[in-house]
């Protein structure tokens, strides 16, 4: 994932041995990354009329202060609270983002942390020929490509017809999906190219467990073996990254392509599911 995030700026409060430990050894392994640290040991430098600099939109706050932790989020910038024995009374109900102590504190978290504040897309997965990142509102007109061939909305729920209404729901769905959960349907753009060519990825269906995949490759980058490929990234995600244990998939029995994927990629069938009068056959794969 390309850092947007260039700085960190880390106040700690409460004057803690085992934490100032973990502070230092954070900033040093943080430095090595690239990242540019500053350990604040005044609050007024924070937080004060001449902290402001150019580079504050990338910046990511770091604190055990709940109150200053509340500024910061109330002025909108990214924060992460770091949570200890000390500060077990402090507020942090305005921050996104908190961690228990500084030791696993690395920097392609902090990435997610600042893009999340950010509204800027997380890449979750690179396989051979494939980037998966989050959806955003940008990719709306390829979307509308790929689903105006009539073979793609064959088995599938097509986009709304009126633009807006789609783009309103892509918002919706990166606040609530991305935002609760840390995954869903993301897209998939072709490494050479950059083009996007479909979606794909895990989303969870109303009154079920399991997480469910799900994959769409448009028309012209079909029979490449790319949705097999972008599939099998997706479970060895779902198993190393999320932790799951067993990935679900829904299909219409007529579907045979996709019948035949799932197949291929280990999916066992465990029974039908019925919704809005169409009938899918439900299978189930274990990590």
């Amino acid at each position: 994932m390309k850092r947007v995030l260039k700085k960190v700026t880390v106040y700690i409060e409460k004057k803690d041995e085992a934490l100032k430990l973990q502070i230092a050894e954070m900033a040093e392994a943080l430095k090595e990354e690239g990242l540019c640290v500053e350990l604040w040991e005044n609050l007024w430098e924070v937080s004060g009329p001449n902290a402001k600099t150019s580079e504050e939109s990338t910046v990511l706050y770091l604190t055990d202060s709940g109150n200053l932790a509340a500024r910061l989020a109330e002025k909108k910038q990214a924060v992460l609270g770091i949570l200890h024995e000390g500060n077990k009374e402090d507020s942090f109900g305005k921050v996104r983002f908190l961690v228990e102590g500084a030791e696993d504190i690395a920097a392609d978290y902090l990435e997610r942390v600042y893009r999340r504040y950010m509204g800027l897309p997380w890449e979750i997965l690179e396989t051979k020929h494939c980037i998966l990142r989050e959806t955003t509102e940008e990719d709306l007109d390829a979307f509308y490509g790929i689903y105006a061939d009539p073979a793609v909305t064959r088995y599938m729920e097509n986009l709304y017809e009126d633009r807006e209404k789609e783009r309103a729901y892509i918002a919706q769905y990166r606040e609530n999906m991305y935002g609760f959960y840390g995954f869903g349907i993301w897209t998939v753009l072709l490494k050479e190219t950059g083009e996007i060519i479909g979606r794909a990825g895990l989303d969870m269906r109303a009154g079920f467990e399991e997480p469910e995949l799900g994959f769409l490759i448009g028309v012209p980058w079909q029979g490449r073996g790319l949705a097999e490929e972008v599939c099998q990234g997706i479970l060895f995600y779902a198993r190393a990254a999320l932790e799951f244990t067993h990935v679900q998939a829904m299909t219409e029995p007529e579907n045979e392509v996709s019948l035949m994927l799932l197949n291929k990629l280990g999916f066992a069938p465990v029974g039908e599911y019925v919704d809005r009068d169409i009938i899918y056959q439900k299978l189930l794969k274990e990590l």
